[in-house]
């Protein structure tokens, strides 16, 4: 089986392509095609710049020739029946078209005889949204057994006793396994800041491993101490999720490197997120731990 193309593009000069205090006019990827920073995204700093042409090789997303391939795992068919959804199940739901990548939170509130879902509008910046009747619609479903994906058409919108939406029975599912704290590798482009606003994140490092509760975040030198909160910015993008996390982060332990030109290693916990946060963090996950089963197993 195939694997994945690369890149085959030039890195940005770290003079030219890379401007600082200005938004990016394209989006920038590492070598291996993963997205690092979203057009518009401003560097505040020489250093954040120097720390990512330093730690990754990033390349112009819109290079003419650019490709990056990706293959799903092939996996058993999961039915309605083995996801065990129940009423209140939190769901995240987009569609195809008008509602951009993000994930946003919805809940069951009924089935019917034929496995029709009835459930609440997606909510977006506190406010319902309607999809249109026809539309096809991808769900994430977190239930007590997993995480799954699944598409549905949306067959009613429904205004009364209160909006809801009638959708089809639910089709294409894939179970993406869920271990409670499961960790993922991962080398991803994060901008923080003692800023918890988020106005002003100057600093650059390295996301280098990734749950659903927190990440460790290596940079040149220590961020804060234990017990501080930080705020910090990184890209989650899978076949499921496209999405800029920004989040809150309590330092729970921070590890010194043992050379001066050693990265230092800080244990974030995050705080207070949100429904969709939750959901884009759970999707990116069991995405990326099902991508990497499935190549491990094809590698031979």
């Amino acid at each position: 089986m195939d694997a994945p193309s690369r890149a085959t593009t030039v890195a940005p000069s770290a003079d030219e392509a890379l401007p600082i205090g200005e938004p990016l006019p394209w989006r920038v990827v590492d070598e291996d095609g993963s997205l690092l920073l979203r057009a518009g995204t401003i560097l505040c700093r020489e250093a954040q710049r120097n720390f990512l042409l330093s730690h990754f090789h990033p390349r112009r997303g819109d290079a003419a020739g650019f490709q990056q391939n990706s293959r799903s795992a092939e996996t058993n068919p999961v039915t309605l029946e083995d996801m065990h959804l129940s009423i209140g199940a939190l769901l995240g739901m987009r569609t195809q078209i008008g509602m951009g990548r993000a994930m946003h939170a919805s809940r069951v509130i009924g089935f019917s005889p034929s496995h029709k879902l009835f459930v609440t509008p997606p909510m977006v910046d506190g406010q319902h949204l309607m999809p249109m009747p026809g539309e096809n619609v991808e769900i994430v479903a977190v239930t007590t057994q997993a995480v799954f994906w699944f598409v549905c058409t949306v067959e009613a919108i429904c205004t009364h006793p209160f909006d809801y939406l009638v959708l089809s029975a639910p089709g294409n599912i894939r179970q993406l396994r869920e271990r409670k704290a499961v960790r993922v590798r991962t080398h991803l482009a994060v901008r923080h800041g003692i800023d918890l606003t988020g106005h002003a994140l100057d600093g650059m490092g390295v996301g280098c491993d990734l749950s659903v509760f927190g990440m460790s975040l290596a940079t040149t030198a220590p961020i804060g101490r234990i017990g501080e909160r930080v705020r910090v910015a990184l890209q989650l993008t899978t076949r499921t999720v496209d999405a800029e996390f920004t989040a809150v982060a309590v330092i729970r332990n921070v590890q010194t490197g043992t050379n001066p030109a050693a990265l230092c290693t800080h244990g974030l916990e995050f705080e207070g997120l949100s429904s969709e946060q939750e959901l884009a963090l759970k999707a990116f996950v069991f995405d990326k731990q099902d991508a990497i089963s499935y190549w491990a197993a094809h590698a031979a």
